[in-house]
């Protein structure tokens, strides 16, 4: 009986009758990246848990997203439940030892709610996944470079959406000085950034753009027992927002290219990573994007990183990193059209023959846990393909409970580094300080200012009201030139008496008194 891992690799499946031989996934090529195809329902997921486990067991951490909810019970043992019967009947046709056990999973969640939040920051970010994150056209993707660059050479951190939207708002309004120097930048373009950066908080873009970012390392830190841990994202809810989904999992590969240095080909990966739902990667991407994937999937093996591709039709995945997935696993392809027929042939094609039986058929007719393989062997040339009938897994299949779920994020190590937001001093704080002591700035001027007018117009009114009382003011006689003039006037009225006495004493004057008297009495 084979149990989970064989002398150099992962054993996958095997048969019986008219099966091939057993077949195995070497851990010497488990970096040369693999897909995983087939419709809905035709076992994809069984396989992705079957082949997590055993890369584990292997000592080789795992990251894959839970996008249906059901691969969380990994987490837990396999149970002698409805599927018992089949799966040990199944173990006892290929040769399998079968053994339930958990494994050990450390729950992620962009949301932080099913698992610990999994942030990144802005400036990890970069611009170029942002503007596919975004959307944004050419014209807006060279805005949002020169925001970066702007935000680098003033030394503005940016770790949230509220550090870009202040750099975008500090751009615009130095447009025309970074215009001459880094070219037109226009309000309608960082407007349009502004109305995406919008739209990507109301998708929860808000919760995944913060610190403390995720350090690869914890990813990759193994369990006590020595088994590679496995990183599940719950991925769910964060469905609703494919292109954020996809731009996630494409940072974290750039991440791991970055971060991780060369080791050639390692005796078994030191890192694999599952991109289920894979055609949301591709879907409307501009080709830049599609050449960066490529030279990602091309250059990182060299790492030791393995990256597999979950969808539903190989016809999802550019020819370019199609041709670089040494490892296949492909379950049932429906071809009801004209199209279908194309993409069957077309992944037919993409198999070494093997003269017992025809591909196309066969992809055709494997039913549910069955699948066509080929795996590389020695060498790195691809196997010949193969029926296989895939080995059931050792824990449980479908989703855990509420409670099982958490009680496993109390446990894990990492919520007293991830679970609780920080929030430091970056390029939004920067440019609020900045902005207020502008304003206070402006507005003590403007005091000052008023106060000036104010004082010049007080002093403006006292010089008119001064000017206007001197209009009225009396003549000032000093009191010497008065005593000279009643001098000068008592002098005239005792000269004037004094010649009418000596008049009176004549006697033309008793004449002049006795007329003037005579005449008065008459005239009584």
């Amino acid at each position: 009986m084979t149990g989970v891992l064989t002398e150099k690799g992962i054993f996958v499946g095997g048969g019986g009758e008219g099966y091939g031989t057993p077949q195995e996934l070497l851990l010497k090529y488990g970096n040369r990246h693999g897909l995983i195809a087939g419709a809905t329902g035709t076992g994809k997921t069984v396989t992705l848990q079957v082949l997590a486990e055993a890369f584990s067991t292997a000592g080789v951490p795992v990251f894959m997203a839970d996008v249906k909810g059901d691969l969380s019970g990994i987490a837990m043992p396999g149970t002698e439940g409805k599927l018992h019967e089949a799966f040990t009947k199944r173990a006892a046709t290929i040769g399998y030892d079968l053994a339930y056990r958990d494994f050990p999973v450390t729950f992620w969640d962009m949301f932080g709610e099913q698992g610990h939040p999994v942030r990144t920051t802005i400036s990890e970010m970069g611009p170029l996944l942002l503007s596919r994150l975004m959307g944004l056209n050419e014209t807006q993707e060279g805005v949002l470079n020169i925001a970066f660059h702007l935000a680098d050479s003033e030394g503005l951190a940016l770790l949230d959406l509220a550090d870009l939207r202040a750099i975008l708002t500090h751009v615009a309004e130095r447009s025309e000085e970074i215009s001459v120097r880094y070219g037109n930048v226009s309000s309608q373009s960082v407007g349009a950034i502004q109305r995406q950066l919008l739209v990507l908080e109301t998708q929860g873009g808000a919760k995944f753009f913060g610190e403390p970012a995720l350090a690869l390392g914890d990813m990759m830190t193994p369990a006590p027992d020595g088994r590679g841990r496995i990183n599940l994202l719950a991925a769910d809810k964060l469905m609703s927002s494919p292109r954020l989904y996809a731009t996630f999992l494409l940072w974290l590969l750039s991440e791991l290219f970055e971060e991780l240095p060369e080791v050639g080909d390692p005796d078994r990966p030191k890192f694999v990573f599952f991109f289920d739902e894979a055609h949301l990667l591709f879907d409307d991407a501009p080709k830049a994007l599609v050449d960066k994937v490529e030279q990602v999937a091309r250059l990182i093996r060299s790492k030791g990183v393995g990256i597999y591709f979950i969808t539903q039709n190989p016809a999802d995945v550019p020819e370019g990193i199609l041709g670089q997935l040494g490892n296949r696993v492909q379950h049932a392809l429906r071809a009801f059209t004209g199209r279908d027929q194309k993409n069957l042939m077309r992944a037919a094609d993409n198999y070494r023959a093997n003269p017992r039986f025809d591909t196309a058929d066969a992809i055709k007719e494997v039913g549910t846990g069955e699948a066509v393989t080929s795996f590389l062997e020695a060498k790195g040339v691809p196997g010949m393909v193969e029926r296989t009938l895939v080995r059931p897994p050792q824990s449980r299949l479908g989703p855990i409970t509420v409670e099982e779920r958490a009680a496993l994020i109390a446990a894990s190590p990492f919520g007293i580094r991830y679970d609780k937001t920080v929030d430091r001093t970056s390029a939004y704080e920067i440019l609020s300080a900045r902005a207020e002591a502008a304003a206070k700035e402006a507005a003590e001027a403007e005091a000052r200012e008023a106060a000036e007018k104010a004082a010049a117009k007080e002093e403006a009114a006292r010089a008119r009201e001064f000017k206007q009382a001197r209009r009225f003011e009396p003549i000032k006689v000093s009191k010497t030139s008065t005593r000279r003039a009643s001098s000068r006037s008592d002098s005239v009225v005792e000269t004037f008496g004094k010649s009418l006495a000596r008049q009176l004493g004549t006697k033309a004057g008793q004449q002049i008194v006795r007329g003037v008297l005579g005449s008065l009495f008459k005239s009584r």
